[in-house]
This record gives C-alpha cells, structure tokens and sequence, in this order.
C-alpha cells in the first residue's frame, strides 16, 4: 500500500498545485469568475475575521496559496492528511464558483460544465478519503481508548493487588492476636 500512496498522492496533487500556482501567479485573470463566491465572502465573512482579506483578488490568492502549498505538502507525502483537508475546504468554493452550470443557458457549455463539477465532486471524495487515511495505523481516537482500557486494567490490577496484601496483612494480625490470646488462656490457671 505504500508504493500505491507515493504515486496516489502526486497524481492528486499535481492539479491543485497546477491551479494553485496559476491563481497566485496571475489572480486578476480568475476573479470574474469567482465573483459569485468571492463577492459574500468579501462582504459578509471578511470584515468579521481580521486575516482574511477582502479584496476578491487577495482572496483568489490565498485560496491558490493553500491549494498550491497543500497539494506540495500531498505530493511529498508530508502532513498528507492535514494537506488533503486543507484542499478539500478549498476545492468547495473553487467548485461553486467555476462551474456554475445550473446556471448556463448553452447546453453543450452547460454539459462541460456539469463534468468539470462533479469532476472536482469526486476529487473532493478523493481528498476526504485521503484526509481520514491512517497508513493502516489505528487512529488517534482508537490508541486513545486502547490506551484507557489499559490504564484502567493496570489500576485495577494494582488495586486488587494492594487489597490482596491488606488483607494478608489483616489476616496475620488476627492470627497472631488469636494466638497470643491462646498462649496467654493455657498459662491462665
């Protein structure tokens, strides 16, 4: 499985970082495409959130920035679920604002258009599917609760034990106490 994710991942990365660097590059050319999004982003979230921007062109920037850094990040293999969320949050907006196609009246653009969303709707599964990507290790959640369960069965461990030798303790004292009392009985007259 190894061998699969190292040549997986470059193959899902290599569009991000091929749109990325186009949108850092040169962003004025895809703002009016992302106005739709770009608009309420810049209106309603913006002003609300002091390090986005709201100009629509920085955000066409920093949307190509993560695409660009994260899908570096995928295709080498570092931080490869951290790297595939950050895509996947950036491939919604890039989606609804690039193929629109519910709403063009041409119906060949309107069927390239449908392809190209649920083509970036299946890259979105696969960027899901690559974020909850373990490397066949058990995840974070599991380790925790195993190593609970563990912890658990230790502390009871012990504390059966120590009430073992509580009551070993007990025990002898008592017999001594018995004894004692028996010696002291046969030298009473």
């Amino acid at each position: 499985m190894t061998v699969l994710r190292k040549i997986a991942r470059p193959l899902l990365a290599s569009m991000f970082v091929s749109g990325g660097y186009t949108a850092v590059r040169d962003p004025a050319r895809l703002v009016p495409v992302a106005e739709p999004v770009t608009d309420p982003v810049a209106t309603t979230i913006a002003p609300r959130m002091s390090l986005l921007p709201e100009d629509p062109e920085s955000l066409v920037r920093l949307n190509g920035a993560v695409q660009l850094g994260a899908g570096v990040l995928l295709a080498l293999g570092r931080a490869p679920r951290l790297a595939s969320a950050a895509l996947a949050v950036t491939l919604v907006p890039t989606t609804l604002a690039a193929h629109r196609f519910w709403t063009i009246e041409d119906p060949e653009e309107r069927a390239a258009q449908r392809v190209h969303f649920f083509k970036n709707v299946s890259l979105l599964g696969g960027l899901l599917i690559a974020a909850a990507d373990t490397h066949g290790k058990p995840s974070l959640a599991y380790r925790t609760r195993s190593a609970v369960g563990h912890a658990s069965d230790a502390v009871s461990h012990q504390a059966h034990a120590a009430a073992g030798r509580v009551g070993n303790v007990t025990g002898s004292a008592v017999d001594s106490v018995t004894d004692a009392v028996e010696a002291a009985r046969k030298h009473l007259p």
